[in-house]
């Protein structure tokens, strides 16, 4: 009868560690195969996000040099059209992560910056200048630098970075909702994120 039970419970002994073997195997394979799609999916979103939008103004440029003891102006003018494209870039590439299995959390570290660029390009119209006070290439360079600034404040002023921001929002809730479909924990600025208002929030 001892020899019937020993052996009844050596028997559910090794069943139970059995069970608990293929019970672990199987969570880290589960674990192993949530932190692949989840890597995946941050190398689908660590791409180039680009938002586009194009300007156009007409700009004046006067200058006067006053010579001979203020005796004579020497002027020059044109009359400019300006056209420029402008993007707004967002290169997920060079976002930062860190995914942690063992705790079933991934931590978004660093977003980059969104960067601006503004490609001008310029027709002169109604060039006049005097003799002793022409057109040179600094005029041109400063030209440029002045219409560039003034593009620069309205990309500033329009909505064009809010659009760059909705993109990465898109991107970055690819993410999200993934790790909350797995049950897993999505960390940014050392927050944990509930929800899409709250990772809107986070990236403002």
């Amino acid at each position: 009868m001892n020899r019937f039970v020993i052996g009844f419970f050596a028997a559910l002994l090794l069943l139970g560690g059995i069970w608990l073997f293929i019970n672990n195997k199987n969570e880290e394979a589960e674990l192993q195969a949530n932190s692949s799609m989840i890597q995946q999916q941050i190398q689908q979103v660590g791409k180039l996000i680009v938002t586009e939008a194009y300007y156009s103004q007409v700009f004046t440029y006067k200058n006067s040099q006053k010579l001979f003891l203020n005796l004579v102006s020497a002027d020059k003018k044109a009359l400019i059209v300006a056209k420029a494209k402008a993007t707004v870039e967002y290169d997920l590439r060079q976002m930062e992560t860190e995914i942690d299995p063992e705790n079933r959390t991934v931590r978004i570290v660093k977003i980059p910056d969104p960067v601006v660029n503004v490609y001008p390009e310029f027709d002169y119209y109604d060039v006049s200048q005097d003799f002793l006070n022409q057109f040179e290439g600094k005029d041109y360079n400063k030209i440029k630098s002045s219409i560039t600034d003034q593009f620069r404040k309205k990309i500033d002023e329009s909505g064009l970075k809010d659009d760059a921001q909705d993109r990465l929002m898109s991107e970055l809730l690819n993410i999200f909702i993934l790790t909350k479909s797995l049950e897993w924990t999505l960390v940014y600025n050392e927050k944990v994120i509930e929800n899409e208002e709250q990772l809107i929030g986070s990236t403002r």
